[in-house]
């Protein structure tokens, strides 16, 4: 008797954005859970998400310091566990509020309070079920040049500057006049 076997599609982290799903402006970070820069960067990014409120999407990518954090690829792995129930950028603030406790247990009391009703997280987590996801996104990063967190890129260009919300204002602004300026060209020609 042959055995059929389930395909299991697994929602990758490169797919999970909070903002104007089609806008033409993507802000895109590499990052991790323990790190108190990326801590803040997420305050600028909420920021900037209600200011440019449907001119903007944002993405999160992991790119944890185990070398620094510990815990931070667990974390990453819990973070992806949760897109898997559609509640990522939950799961997301969440883990950035109590990022000095990360240890597995605490991860699948957070995945609860962000809603989801995984009664499996744990062993996924304790597997490493999602860890491929997390070493994708590390390995996407390092090839894109990614040292150290947090590190930005705008529409796939990297963002030089301090993570401030000026900063990154002053950059979303001047792709946004770029994209807009090409829009109308393309347009006519077509």
């Amino acid at each position: 008797m042959a055995f059929k076997k389930e395909i299991v599609e697994i929602i990758e982290p490169k797919d999970v954005f909070v903002g104007n799903i089609k806008a033409s402006v993507t802000l895109e970070e590499f990052g991790e859970y323990e790190s108190e820069a990326c801590a803040k960067a997420n305050e600028v990014v909420k920021q900037l998400l209600e200011e440019y409120d449907g001119k903007i999407r944002f993405n999160f990518r992991h790119f944890p310091l185990t070398t620094v954090h510990q815990r931070s690829l667990k974390a990453g792995e819990a973070a992806v566990a949760t897109a898997q129930s559609g509640k990522f950028w939950e799961m997301h603030n969440i883990l950035f509020t109590n990022r000095r406790n990360l240890g597995t247990t605490s991860l699948k009391l957070y995945s609860r309070e962000a809603g989801v009703a995984n009664k499996k997280f744990l062993d996924e987590l304790v597997n490493a079920t999602y860890g491929w996801q997390v070493q994708g996104d590390i390995r996407e990063g390092l090839n894109r040049g990614v040292k150290d967190v947090p590190t930005f890129f705008i529409n796939g260009e990297r963002y030089t500057g301090k993570p401030t919300f000026e900063g990154l204002s002053k950059a979303l602004d001047a792709v946004i006049k770029k994209v807009k300026r090409k829009a109308p060209a393309a347009k006519q020609r077509a």
